[in-house]
């Protein structure tokens, strides 16, 4: 990628080594889930156990912040902290490509509101709740802003055999995806569903949320490389890559063996790259209409 060469976002805030208190209460599957990952962080297998939740819980179309029950806490900044050279290089990378998000979609969608981009180390706080590392990065429609732990990009590359700095643009443009679908309303009415449908039949709409925010990262791409912002000859192929790595059948028969299709959230690997290639072949918005499609 030709990320350097692209202007710097002033939407990020910076977050990295702040402390923040879990904030989750006893109740709730949130209180038992999160403990539970920390404990299995300690072991090689569980690590990558929590990588895979991680991964399932960012890539769902549910805020990821809905398993937490109860409280949010202070935040306060760490003005001292010093990451390593690799992190302050992705920090500064991340900024970049959300410039370029920025520079794309307010060339297509009129008066649009860009989104802050918040980097944090081990957990945080938002207009959503807390979360920890495990959590992955999600967004937020509570504060639009999109939240991502550094250490997800190296994750990415050494345990999910997802290289690549156009696969962790990849990452962030999702995110942004799901910031264009709660500008279109399109979060609320998936939140109106909860609770007037069955879990399986919510699942299936939540497949679809996921795959318009695929292909409106397919979108971005499209544009940013017609702006000859970013792109290079290999990206396409890192971005594919890393859609692949992250469907929910390849993702489940990492972690258990065993594909479950009627608990999938967010399409198969093959669902996944279909959608990102339709965003970045046509770069029409319009044609993203995963929720009436006919196949996904």
């Amino acid at each position: 990628m030709k990320w350097r060469s692209n202007k710097r976002s002033s939407n990020v805030n910076d977050r990295r080594g702040a402390s923040s208190g879990r904030g989750f209460s006893g109740g709730g599957l949130g209180g038992m889930l999160i403990p539970l990952l920390l404990k299995l962080v300690s072991t090689k297998k569980g690590l990558l156990i929590v990588v895979v939740v991680g991964l399932l819980m960012y890539f769902t179309g549910l805020n990821p912040l809905q398993f937490l029950s109860g409280g949010t806490t202070n935040q306060v900044t760490n003005t001292t902290y010093k990451g390593t050279a690799e992190e302050n290089k992705l920090a500064e990378f991340s900024n970049r490509v959300l410039r370029s998000t920025e520079d794309v979609w307010n060339s297509i969608l009129n008066n649009y509101q860009e989104p802050t981009l918040v980097l944090f180390t081990n957990s945080v706080s938002s207009a959503c709740g807390s979360a920890s590392s495990a959590t992955g990065p999600f967004y937020c429609p509570g504060d639009n802003q999109l939240y991502i732990d550094l250490s997800f990009f190296q994750e990415m590359e050494s345990r999910l055999n997802a290289p690549g700095d156009f696969a962790q643009a990849y990452v962030i443009a999702h995110e942004v995806g799901h910031h264009i679908q709660n500008l279109m309303g399109t979060t609320d009415k998936m939140q109106q569903l909860r609770g007037r449908v069955s879990q399986k039949e919510y699942n299936k709409f939540s497949v679809k949320l996921e795959l318009q925010a695929d292909f409106l990262a397919g979108v971005w791409a499209h544009h940013a490389k017609n702006m000859d912002l970013i792109l290079d000859q290999r990206d396409l192929q890192e971005a594919l890559n890393a859609a692949h790595a992250i469907g929910d059948d390849r993702l489940q028969k990492q972690s258990s063996g065993r594909v479950v299709p009627d608990s999938f959230t967010h399409g198969t690997s093959a669902q996944r790259m279909r959608w990102f290639k339709k965003g970045f072949d046509t770069g029409d918005i319009n044609q993203g209409d995963t929720f009436n499609a006919t196949t996904l």
